[in-house]
């Protein structure tokens, strides 16, 4: 009922806004002799923020259309490999012939965002890996005939992409994906399969969020799955290809997320505002960017959103040692092939300190020399993944373990 009342109230909005617009077209006509004014300038600011405020935002693109290979720039062209009923699998292909490359598979949260949220990610790599991400698809836009997803599912997508890219594919992690990685991985390393990676790098991710607690782990313990069940599990309503699906809707999830800092986010919003009176077009420019991207949210499946807050934030299952694959018990002691490298935030206030670090104690087969943890000063969750510290500070760590162990491997066949 709540998704309902949600698109009714954007539907009311509708007309509001396009009114908002037209009166901006008036209030930019050139020689308007109030646009200047200072009354001029709050009206042009108020009807501006509003408009972009109450706007909805759609899947954004990646974008990446040139990269720089020893200093020349280099096309880009973005490809789906494989499409599935709830991903496609992207590849960045380089309009140049880099054979040894590393490649690597970037697993994009399902967590509310679109997987362009790692849009920075994905450039950092491209001038020297191969590059390939999955590309979740929103809920609302699976028809409810089609396939559900779980748990379960996600692991089985994760093992059929690395089977797909093949043997010496390195693959990173980004929060959220952290535990059905490390368990594809354990799965295949137990089975002595071929295809399992090189090396993983989990960067923020809930590995074991019985240390490190948040105020997102804190409220997931708080609430039994039954209240989530009640209070946060809708169905898409009539007009989207998923209609009558149940998922977690974006529009909730983005709540949840302005919620957690609403202070911050209120000041951001004024200072836009303030920008817009000033007309300091570059600095509003780069803060509506992110806001854009933030408030692009799709539908997460029911089945999926319930089984993680159960397995990963209640139960604490894979850190158990008790969490299931179709009935098969999941072991990450089994790693002993793939190199682990753990990436956490000193201010990440989603994934706390110590929740990925977790993951070397749970694979006590591996060698000493195929693990690495860093714990990167400065930056909350999403300076993890994006941003100039990224940038210049956690992508080069990333990029010297794959190489280090990508290299290896080139080694150990040659022998």
């Amino acid at each position: 009922m709540l998704y309902h009342v949600y698109e009714m109230q954007r539907v009311t909005l509708a007309p509001m806004r396009m009114l908002a617009n037209h009166a901006l077209t008036l209030l930019d006509t050139p020689f308007n002799p109030w646009r200047p004014t200072m009354v001029g300038r709050l009206t042009h600011a108020a009807l501006d923020s509003f408009e972009h405020s109450t706007r909805r935002f759609g899947k954004p693109e990646f974008g990446h259309k040139r990269t720089i290979i020893n200093g020349e720039p280099v096309e880009i062209t973005e490809e789906i490999v494989v499409t599935d009923p709830w991903c496609d699998l992207l590849r960045f292909r380089r309009a140049v012939e880099r054979p040894h490359d590393p490649k690597l598979l970037i697993v994009a949260p399902m967590s509310g965002h679109y997987a362009t949220l790692l849009r920075g990610t994905v450039k950092a790599f491209l001038p020297d890996h191969d590059v390939y991400i999955t590309d979740w698809r929103d809920a609302r836009e699976v028809p409810l005939a089609g396939p559900d997803f779980d748990l379960n599912d996600y692991i089985d997508y994760v093992i059929r992409y690395l089977h797909l890219l093949g043997r010496d594919t390195h693959v990173i992690a980004v929060c959220q994906p952290s535990v059905p990685v490390v368990a594809a991985i354990s799965l295949m390393n137990e089975a002595k399969d071929p295809s399992a990676p090189q090396s993983v790098s989990l960067i923020g991710g809930p590995i074991d969020t019985r240390v490190g607690i948040t105020s997102v782990n804190d409220f997931a313990k708080k609430h039994s799955i039954d209240w989530f069940r009640r209070h946060v599990i809708h169905r898409v309503p009539i007009g989207y290809p998923g209609s009558f699906r149940r998922v977690y809707p974006g529009f909730l999830q983005l709540a949840g997320f302005m919620a957690m800092n609403i202070d911050r986010h209120m000041e951001a919003h004024w200072q836009m505002f303030l920008h817009l009176v000033e007309g300091d077009g570059e600095t509003l420019t780069s803060k509506r960017r992110f806001y854009e991207e933030y408030r692009a949210v799709m539908d997460m499946s029911a089945d999926f959103y319930l089984q993680t807050i159960h397995s990963v934030f209640q139960e604490h299952l894979l850190p158990r040692g008790l969490l299931l694959y179709r009935g098969h018990r999941v072991d990450p002691s089994a790693i002993e092939r793939t190199a682990i490298q753990t990436i956490e935030g000193e201010r990440d206030d989603i994934s706390g300190i110590g929740q990925t670090k977790a993951t070397h104690t749970m694979t006590p087969n591996l060698a000493s020399e195929m693990r690495e943890h860093w714990e990167q000063p400065g930056v909350g969750h999403y300076g993890l993944f994006n941003g100039q510290r990224f940038r210049a500070e956690i992508a080069p760590r990333i990029k010297a373990f794959i190489r280090a162990h990508h290299d290896v491997a080139y080694r150990d066949r040659a022998a």
